[in-house]
């Protein structure tokens, strides 16, 4: 076990967060260098949920010893780092909260990876959990010992709803809300970092910066990185047991905010595609694609009406439009500071 007093005026801190736009805000008194495992967590303004993201991840029923990489994405109010700093000058939780200035998702998910391969060179996992959501209590250890087991590249788990608004149970069905997989096992992809298990090596073969800045406002970064994992070799599993629980506002319930998640979920199936396309060829098939998803859109939605909401019933109508709006340049930007509400 290395251990290093993180109050000495030279040390690896200051050498791996170089970068003029990173500043570290908060860290535990010791960090120990040769744990394998850092859980990387994206912070901006839901400082009263991270207490509760926090919290969970202390409570981790797991003998393995594990670092928190936490980014505070805004540098001007700065919410998250309080109560970050109080969990690591407590040692409840041992790792650091720095401040990314740039603002966007994936500039914070960037600082977050990049600052934990850096700061922990022994580390060969790295974990991923978001400032709303909450870790049951044998997360760490299953996700863990599935890549263990597995030898998987990227082990990927479900993210369960947790409405405040419990009127709307059923809205866990619908696919913005719905985890991709049911069932443990090999799995073509995963689609979302919010709760994901990625190895060194990947980072390793794919290069920097991990997210494509392109998507740092549109949102899908994770989607691309996930894509481009795949297209290079690289192996998924899914583990159904290892449950997170994302805290869904009322907000996060009515019919606007679905639709333009869906239109957004459209729009960044289109941008990875598009982007993957190698040459004009790939590009046009991309784009016919599109043209053709916009009519059978609209059967899916009439077949599904019969069977389910209208809110699910449209899904497909938004997915489609929304892949159509960004073929064309018209495209959300939920992760821009002044657009996000929760």
């Amino acid at each position: 076990m290395t251990l290093i007093s993180t109050e000495l005026p030279t040390n690896r801190i200051a050498d791996a967060v170089r970068d003029p736009n990173r500043e570290v805000a908060a860290s535990s008194r010791v960090l120990d260098l040769s744990v394998d495992i850092v859980v990387c967590i994206p912070c901006f303004r839901r400082p009263q949920h991270l207490r509760l993201t926090l919290d969970s991840l202390v409570k981790q029923r797991t003998p393995r010893s594990f670092a928190v990489i936490m980014v505070e994405n805004d540098a001007a109010r700065r919410e998250s780092a309080p109560v970050a700093a109080e969990f690591l000058d407590d040692g409840r939780l041992q790792g650091l909260c720095l401040v990314e200035k740039r603002q966007g998702n994936c500039q914070a998910i960037n600082a977050a990876f990049e600052t934990a391969l850096a700061v922990f060179p022994a580390a060969t996992r790295f974990l991923m959990i978001d400032d709303d959501e909450i870790a049951s209590p044998d997360w760490l250890e299953l996700m863990v010992r599935t890549c263990e087991a597995t030898g998987a590249d990227v082990v990927g788990g479900p993210v369960l709803p947790a409405f405040d608004d419990d009127s709307k149970p059923w809205l866990a069905r619908h696919p913005v809300f719905c985890p991709a997989y049911d069932y443990s096992g090999a799995v073509p992809l995963i689609h979302g970092c919010g709760n994901c298990l990625i190895t060194r090596a990947v980072f390793a073969r794919l290069g920097g910066p991990p997210f494509d800045l392109r998507f740092n406002f549109l949102g899908g970064g994770d989607a691309d990185f996930f894509a481009r994992c795949r297209d290079a070799g690289m192996t998924f599993h899914w583990t159904a047991e290892a449950v997170i629980t994302e805290t869904e506002p009322r907000s996060r319930t009515r019919l606007g905010w679905i639709a333009q998640r869906g239109l957004r979920i459209g729009a960044t199936n289109y941008r990875v595609q598009y982007k993957a396309a190698r040459s004009a060829a790939a590009r046009t098939r991309v784009f016919a694609a599109m043209l053709v998803r916009l009519p059978l859109s609209l059967v899916r939605a009439a077949r599904l009406l019969t069977r389910s909401r209208p809110v699910i019933a449209m899904h497909p109508v938004m997915l489609a439009l929304g892949g159509a709006l960004a073929a064309f340049g018209v495209e959300p930007q939920p992760y821009e500071a002044s657009k996000i509400v929760s």
